[in-house]
């Protein structure tokens, strides 16, 4: 038989849990809200909410929890009343709210239906204060977002690798330095494939490993396409709790520009200080041959001579004179030779080498003259440049002993500061350009890096004195201008001479101009060029003109650019010699599926060279490089206005 408890008992147990109760519903550090769940009118409230929201216990009691202040208006509030009618149960990790006196409070809201005796049913909703939390969580966001913009948008090459070099993650300067088309390409790739030798990437590792870090260290890596980097690079490693090394951050400074410039200032250097050597021998060397012409001739006079004598002293003078000759190209190069500068056209002075030419040049070759028929004047000595000419062409025969064509093509132009840096010491200004191609065997890097340095020659003994492009060299230096070579193996040679726009006497068309605005535009272009640096500065010509820029280093990227691109792409510009699909190619290939996409050719070979070559036809839209920035903008925006039938 059950004991039957004792009526007063029960009643002090009754009392002693709602005391317990009590006191943990007011010491609670969490909020606590009691609400009718019939009417959703607040029954009772903690004095942790009171203190979190601001407000007093008479202003919640009373009202329903959508109606008051904090609560007020909050959607949640009123959705989940009606959802714990049928649910008992909800919770919002994060609500806002706000306090009396207007700050903002972050709360995790957790409610649920009890049922007390007498069949009355209440809603107890608990509220935490996460602002602490939520700000930090905001803070971490906040960081995070701000070095991935960092990370994105940094001009250095940024990423991140596993130590077997699989990229994790990169930035689009990253897949630009190593030509890549896209992030998701490069993302594909393994380090390792970037430098020379792959084990040169374990030594890398390893020096991370052992140091947790490095800095800038100097690296030679190498492009898909076989093109070098040069990168300053410095990494961070990060370890797991053993130590072991399970990612490197490394972030990489592409040099190889300045690379290329500080290579072309110290050959510029070399060739001033070669020109000083060669001065001061020459000075001497001209005294003591003037010595050993002079008694020969004196020796050759005197008639008691014998006739054996007699000719062994006609061969010292001759060998003397000999000499005199290269005595007077190296002050030729080394600017110290007299010239007799005056106001000419380079126009006139072709028209007047013209049949020297023909009878230096041979049968066997073509020789074709473009002259611009208002081209500028300059200031330089005609035989000087007559010699100039002369040397080029005479170059260029020997370039082609199965015959060939040269063209020689004059023209004016503004050189403005971007195609000055490519060349220094080039200073911004009005020129006129002589270029003089060939369609011979070309030189490689190494050749053309050595071709105006006195006694350097290709031809063999007994063929040339190496003198002939330094000659040139020093000429054009002492003029005022600048020369310099484009060549490459089995596609011919281009040499270009700048002379300044003469400033005495000049007519109309020598008179200063206002600066023209560069003319700009919108539509998309597909520039496909294999030399990284240029690639990047005519894109950022093209760009700051306003147009879409697609970018590719050879045809087959181009291809694969053109294929994923659902816009219309309204030009391609392209080099002429490319990596594994020439531009001419390239160009057949994509018109084939965008008939109305018009195409501009680029070259440091000369228009008349590619045309005579066979690679273009006559009237092709083409721009010589280099190209200053108002040249590039014109002749884009004059094919994209013209006709297309005029194309």
């Amino acid at each position: 038989m059950q004991e039957e408890t004792d009526p007063k008992i029960s009643e002090e147990l009754l009392q002693a849990s709602e005391l317990r109760y009590r006191r943990l519903f007011e010491t609670a550090k969490d909020g606590i809200l009691i609400l009718d769940a019939k009417t959703g009118e607040i029954t009772d409230v903690n004095p942790f909410l009171l203190n979190l929201l601001g407000y007093t216990h008479d202003e919640f009691i009373g009202t329903r929890l959508w109606e008051i202040g904090p609560f007020k208006d909050i959607k949640e509030c009123k959705l989940a009343f009606e959802e714990l009618q049928e649910k008992e149960y909800i919770r919002y990790e994060s609500l806002p709210l706000e306090t009396k006196d207007g700050q903002s409070v972050a709360v995790e809201f957790v409610s649920n239906v009890y049922g007390l005796s007498g069949g009355t049913r209440v809603i107890q909703c608990n509220i935490r204060d996460i602002t602490k939390r939520k700000q930090a969580e905001d803070a971490l966001h906040q960081s995070e977002e701000e070095y991935r913009l960092f990370f994105q948008s940094n001009l250095a090459g940024n990423y991140v690798s596993a130590p077997d070099g699989k990229v994790l993650a990169c930035n689009s300067a990253f897949a630009g330095m190593f030509g890549f088309t896209s992030i998701e390409e490069a993302l594909k790739q393994n380090l390792a494939s970037l430098y020379l030798d792959p084990r040169d990437r374990e030594v890398f590792v390893d020096a991370v490993r052992k140091h947790r870090q490095l800095k800038h260290a100097e690296f030679e890596l190498r492009r898909p396409d076989g093109r070098p980097v040069h990168v300053i690079e410095s990494a961070i490693g990060k370890f797991d709790k053993q130590g072991e090394l399970t990612e490197i951050l490394g972030y990489l400074i592409d040099e190889t520009e300045r690379r290329t410039t500080e290579q072309q200032l110290r050959q510029a250097l070399k060739m001033e200080a070669v020109g000083q050597l060669a001065a001061g021998i020459s000075h001497d060397f001209n005294n003591l041959l003037g010595v050993i012409n002079g008694y020969s001739e004196i020796l050759l006079g005197n008639r008691e001579i014998a006739e054996g004598t007699r000719r062994q002293i006609q061969q010292i003078l001759t060998a003397g004179q000999r000499a005199a000759s290269l005595t007077h190209q190296l002050l030729a190069f080394s600017r110290k030779q007299i010239l007799q500068p005056r106001m000419l056209s380079l126009s006139l002075v072709l028209r007047d080498v013209d049949q020297t030419l023909l009878r230096l040049i041979g049968e066997h070759i073509e020789v074709r003259i473009e002259l611009d028929p208002n081209l500028e004047a300059v200031k330089a000595d005609p035989t000087q440049i007559e010699q100039v000419i002369l040397n080029f062409c005479i170059n260029a025969r020997d370039a082609m002993p199965e015959g060939g064509k040269i063209t020689i093509e004059t023209a004016n132009v503004e050189v403005d500061a971007l195609l000055a840096g490519q060349h220094p010491p080039m200073e911004p200004g009005r020129y006129v350009r002589l270029a003089v191609s060939d369609t011979g065997t070309g030189m490689d890097k190494e050749t053309l890096s050595h071709v105006f340095e006195p006694f350097f020659t290709t031809k063999g003994p007994e063929k040339g004195t190496g003198l002939g492009l330094a000659t040139v060299y020093g000429i054009v230096k002492q003029s005022g201008g600048y020369v310099w070579a484009y060549s490459e193996p089995g596609q011919g040679s281009t040499f270009s001479v700048y002379l300044p726009t003469a400033t005495e006497e000049a007519g109309p068309s020598m008179q200063e101009t206002k600066p023209q605005e560069i003319m700009r535009g919108s539509e998309t272009i597909l520039l496909v060029e294999d030399a990284a640096p240029l690639r990047d500065l005519t894109r950022e010509l093209l760009v700051e003109s306003g147009y879409n820029v697609l970018e590719a280093a050879d045809g087959k990227q181009a291809i694969e650019i053109a294929d994923r691109y659902d816009g219309n792409i309204a030009l391609l510009l392209t080099d002429v010699v490319l990596p594994k699909m020439g531009g001419p190619s390239l160009a057949k290939s994509l018109l084939q599926q965008r008939s109305g996409m018009k195409v501009l050719y680029m070259s440091g070979y000369a228009n008349g060279a590619i045309v005579d070559s066979g690679v273009l036809k006559p009237g092709t839209a083409f721009l010589q490089k280099p190209f200053a920035a108002k040249e590039l903008a014109k002749k884009v925006r004059k094919l994209l206005d013209a006709p297309q039938d005029d194309v």
